[in-house]
């Protein structure tokens, strides 16, 4: 009986030890979760930390963007696309009138093309040249014909990128002030060419 008892006491200690480690294993794993769980929950909050952040900068960027002052803006003024093709078919109509194939062209303030028109049977230089003759009478605010006589005190007029001096360019004016020019190209003088590029002008004063 002694030995028995000894043995289920023994067996009793063992099952008792094991259930402890059982026990310790098991607090063990569930520490190590939460331990885990506060880890991704801090890689995840520092994750969000910068997002917010570049959402804030991002936003005071666009704000900064956003706050030019009017008074660091300027204007200017040009014409509609519609008002310089109005322009462009009346100078290659009155051309038409007086049987001349030439090409019209119209540009704005800053001598970018708003229109170009080749007329029937004009010829293959008559586009550029029509441009050019817009450009140069914008860039002056005066008719190319007038242009052309300075060359004799500056020659190195023409010399100036995308200008050509011949007659054929007319400005566009508002106030006195240039807001495009009308180019025409193909007559066989620079002056029916400018006379054509001034009947476009005309026409936008209808």
């Amino acid at each position: 009986m002694n030995l028995n008892s000894t043995q289920n006491a023994k067996t009793k200690n063992l099952n008792s030890a094991q259930n402890t480690k059982t026990k310790r294993l098991a607090l063990g794993a569930t520490a190590l979760a939460i331990a885990a769980a506060g880890t991704f929950g801090a890689v995840s909050a520092s994750a969000a930390g910068p997002a917010a952040q570049s959402t804030t900068t991002a936003t005071s960027t666009t704000t900064a963007t956003s706050s030019a002052g009017a008074h660091n803006l300027t204007t200017s003024t040009h014409l509609t696309v519609a008002a310089a093709t109005k322009a462009a078919q009346a100078a290659l109509d009155a051309a038409g009138k007086e049987n001349q194939k030439v090409s019209v062209a119209v540009v704005d303030r800053n001598g970018n093309t708003l229109v170009t028109l080749r007329g029937d049977g004009a010829g293959p230089q008559s586009p550029e040249s029509a441009e050019r003759k817009a450009y140069t009478a914008v860039s002056w605010n005066a008719p190319t014909s007038e242009l052309a006589k300075r060359l004799t005190q500056a020659p190195n007029l023409k010399d100036i990128p995308g200008t050509l001096f011949l007659a054929g360019g007319a400005p566009v004016q508002a106030k006195g002030a240039p807001v495009a020019g009308v180019g025409v190209a193909g007559a066989p003088s620079g002056d029916l060419d400018e006379k054509f590029a001034r009947a476009g002008v005309a026409a936008l004063d209808k």
